[in-house]
């Protein structure tokens, strides 16, 4: 089979013809191509077809996905067309490159496609291509993904922070949490704010900017149609939302509530184990850090026969454990109402107990009910469990590439692992 017929079959260039494929003395296969009979180029800024004006001297080179190890070549001598529409001469648009990048689209979408399975160096190496083609690909292609996504039918978002470098650097993320269809929505550096707030404006122009692309005459507020909204308990996005979202039902997460519960259990077992070396008392809670932080069914056999033994003595880590405990019931609520009872049960038992850092969670949930109630009246749909799942795409793609050097770097590979 020539190959010839193997690209005819696999490519479709309106208005161009495959003419002849051949090796150069470099050992890549060059395949030349030209425009059928009588046919017009197409201006490279409106589109519309028109006369040749003049036809270049020398053939252009665009990259080709390479076949059976050796690279490709499409070889094209470019023409310039007289526009009426645009009144100038200029070069026209051909249908395998866009713009006046020398890398074809089906090769940057096949570039693009395995940088989501392997590192950029290591797709670069495999195809014998460079770093920068490879980020350049991506970007075209999270570029088209952000150009022609659609934002009408967002109802639930889910905000969340992830730590990028050493040392405090973290970047805000927005994701997409309906039922129907989760994605990143968008990402910023830092989780200030200021961050936030233009992370929520330019999905708002971007919406409207569709809308009236659309011909809709009156363009309705993205933020307008966002129901639920869920988040850790960082001020910074709580201010954000009540502001910019004060209708939508503002859910807190469960799994960050709960790591508070853990780090205030750490933090009465370290005190106490202190404190009973420092008296020269048995040190009892040596080693006994996972049998209080590890949910029961993951306990090895070990830990749960130490946490049974501990759980006899009167310790303040056991009775912060047992608090803890208890405090799961609250998820099993299926009506706020109910809810509602045992949180306040709970809190008033809790500040009578003179353990601080349970104090602590007590005084942070008296804060927060309303929004932590939001998850009963949310029907239990939407938690930052979700977000935290599709964050693990993040350290994956992180992993895969050793860190990235820059931040656009990392805007473009986080969208290309979707």
């Amino acid at each position: 089979m020539r190959l010839i017929t193997v690209l005819n079959r696999c490519t479709k260039f309106k208005r161009f013809v495959f003419e002849e494929s051949r090796f150069d003395e470099h050992g890549r296969i060059m395949v030349s191509l030209r425009p059928r009979k009588n046919s017009r180029a197409a201006c490279s800024g409106c589109g519309q077809l028109s006369p040749t004006y003049d036809t270049a001297t020398e053939a252009r080179l665009f990259e080709f996905v390479p076949l059976w190890g050796f690279p490709v070549f499409l070889l094209y001598r470019m023409r310039r067309v007289a526009c009426k529409s645009c009144s100038r001469v200029v070069v026209e648009k051909v249908p395998w490159s866009t713009g006046k990048h020398h890398l074809t689209d089906i090769y940057r979408c096949f570039l693009a496609q395995w940088a989501k399975k392997l590192s950029w160096a290591e797709v670069a190496r495999s195809f014998r291509t460079s770093w920068d083609k490879v980020y350049h690909s991506v970007q075209y292609v999270v570029e088209y993904g952000i150009a022609h996504r659609r934002l009408d039918q967002v109802t639930a978002l889910g905000v969340d922070e992830i730590q990028y470098r050493k040392g405090h650097h973290f970047l805000t993320l927005v994701y997409q949490i309906d039922t129907h269809r989760r994605r990143l929505l968008w990402l910023g550096e830092k989780r200030t704010k200021k961050t936030l707030d233009g992370g929520f404006t330019e999905l708002e122009q971007e919406h409207q900017r569709q809308q009236e692309a659309a011909g809709v005459e009156e363009p309705a507020s993205f933020l307008d149609q966002i129901a639920f909204i869920c988040t850790d308990i960082w001020k910074a996005y709580l201010n954000v939302i009540g502001q910019r979202l004060p209708a939508a039902v503002h859910i807190l997460d469960r799994f960050h509530i709960m790591q508070h519960f853990s780090k205030a259990l750490d933090k009465v077992r370290a005190e106490e184990v202190r404190r009973l070396k420092a008296e020269g008392k048995d040190p009892v809670l040596s080693k006994s850090r996972w049998c209080f932080l590890k949910r029961k069914e993951n306990h090895t056999d070990t830990q749960a026969l130490k946490l049974s033994e501990l759980l006899t003595m009167n310790l303040r880590t056991v009775k912060a454990y047992l608090l803890t405990e208890d405090f799961q019931r609250f998820w099993n609520y299926t009506h706020a109402a109910w809810a509602e009872k045992f949180l306040k049960r709970w809190c008033f038992r809790t500040m009578r107990s003179k353990i601080e850092p349970m104090k602590d969670i007590a005084k942070m949930l008296r804060r927060h009910q309303e929004l932590i109630l939001n998850w009963f009246r949310a029907q239990k749909q939407f938690n930052n469990g979700i977000v935290e799942g599709l964050n693990l795409k993040w350290n994956l793609t992180v992993r895969k590439a050793f860190g990235f050097r820059t931040f656009n770097a990392l805007q473009m590979a986080f969208p290309s692992a979707w």
